[in-house]
């Protein structure tokens, strides 16, 4: 077995023992949520909005992506985009972006990108998300 060329103190336990298991802090803000319906099979999407999102907006913008999957009769066809973020005195605040039932549908990621824009940084271009949609 090969072994990690950093030199690791030695404990008195071995370090694959729980006790010596230590979770990464909370991220800091502002990070994103995806909630969406797993037995609608919308792992996929998710996981290519999130991908899309951190492309666009890449640490320190958005700290992290977080996907939630559901699956209870009560969440049943949920796609749910949230922005959490820190005010000035500290205070969580978590903003609904998109949600699909209310929306009727799946954001474009255009949309969603600018929405979450507005909400991050506002001077921030966008390049070709910015142009407006012909009708």
């Amino acid at each position: 077995m090969a072994s990690c060329p950093v030199d690791l103190p030695q404990s008195a336990t071995p370090p694959t023992e729980a006790q010596n298991f230590i979770p990464p802090a909370p991220l800091p803000t502002p990070t994103v949520t995806i909630e969406f319906c797993d037995r609608c099979r919308w792992l996929h999407r998710a996981t290519w909005v999130s991908t899309e999102l951190l492309l666009t907006f890449p640490p320190p913008a958005i700290k992290g992506v977080s996907l939630l999957p559901l699956n209870s009769e009560d969440t049943g066809g949920r796609f749910r985009v949230w922005l959490h973020t820190t005010d000035p005195s500290g205070e969580a605040k978590a903003t609904l972006v998109w949600d699909r039932k209310t929306e009727g549908g799946f954001p474009e990621l255009k949309v969603l990108k600018q929405r979450l824009r507005d909400h991050i940084d506002p001077t921030k271009s966008l390049g070709h998300s910015d142009k407006p949609t012909m009708s």
